[in-house]
Order: C-alpha cells, then structure tokens, then sequence
C-alpha cells in the first residue's frame, strides 16, 4: 500500500475478527518498529506482544476495562525504558527521549500494520502499576502504549481533522 494511502486508510478499530494474525505479518511489525529512529540510536524502549488471550483480558482490564482489547488477537505494549536513555542523556533522556522514543516505535508499529491490511487502536488509558504488574516488567520501565492490531470487524469512518492554518504557523 502506498504511504500516504496507509495513512488515510488508518482508523481506531474497536472490534475485530477471531482470526490470528500470521506469523509473518507480526514479525514485519516489529521489524517496523526495530526501524524507528530513537535519540542517539538508544531505542530506549521495550515492547511485549500479548497473544495469549488469558492476558490480553487482563490487559484490557487495566486499561479501565477496554474490552475490545482482549478481542485483538494481537496486542502491542510499549514501554519507556528510562534507564537506557539516562545512560547517555541523563535526566532529560529518562523524563522525555525515552518517552518519544517508545511513542515513535509505536506509531511506525500502527502504520506497518495498516500497510498490511490489519486494523489498529492506540490506548493510552490504562492503570500503570497493574498493566507492569500484569505483565512482569521491571518497575523501572514506564508504560506509555498499548496498540491492539488484528483483522478489522468493522471500517470506522473517518473523523474530522482540524485545518492546516489551525494547526500550523509558518514563519
């Protein structure tokens, strides 16, 4: 799919398929997100593929009970990993670069998958201590997304977009 075809093609998908996503279209995901530029190469991020359907329900449960998440057969969360960025960076490193670092991978993540034909959603609600706790990560990573992707059961439509003289001042 062409890119700026991707980007128009791309929705909040709230309900999908019970059909897996292939193996192949996974890896090309995270391929995708390997590529994400990062400050000074760091990728101060991690990410857990939640799968299993047991734990997806849980996923769903500590982003305030966000259902349609366990319904995604596949579910992407992104976490900053501070400590890897304050090792070059220091304090701004571990209180900001991590944190785009982690929102980059998961935008090249949403837009890969909607290359391929899958549907996506960004959750940013979620409890942050329960969602670690939930998935057994170091206390120091810090959740930032969670990106369900599967077969969409439904074609949202689009939504409005403010205008371009309302969102930029050019100088």
């Amino acid at each position: 799919m062409e890119f700026f075809e991707v980007l128009k093609k791309r929705r909040s998908v709230r309900s999908y398929h019970n059909r897996p996503v292939e193996r192949e279209k996974l890896i090309k995901i995270m391929e995708a997100v390997r590529s994400a530029p990062s400050a000074g190469n760091l990728q101060a991020y991690e990410v857990v593929l939640v799968l299993d359907e047991v734990k997806r329900t849980e996923v769903a449960r500590w982003a305030l009970n966000q259902w349609f998440i366990a319904e995604a057969p596949a579910v992407f969360v992104f976490f900053a990993n501070p400590q890897r960025s304050a090792s070059k960076y220091g304090k701004r490193g571990a209180e900001l670069y991590c944190l785009q670092d982690a929102t980059i991978a998961c935008a090249y993540a949403q837009l890969s998958a909607v290359a391929l034909g899958l549907g996506t959603c960004w959750v940013g609600a979620f409890e942050e201590a329960g969602l670690k706790a939930c998935l057994s990560v170091p206390a120091s990573w810090k959740p930032v997304s969670i990106l369900t992707v599967g077969y969409p059961a439904e074609e949202p439509f689009p939504t409005p977009r403010r205008e371009l003289e309302d969102i930029f001042t050019v100088i």
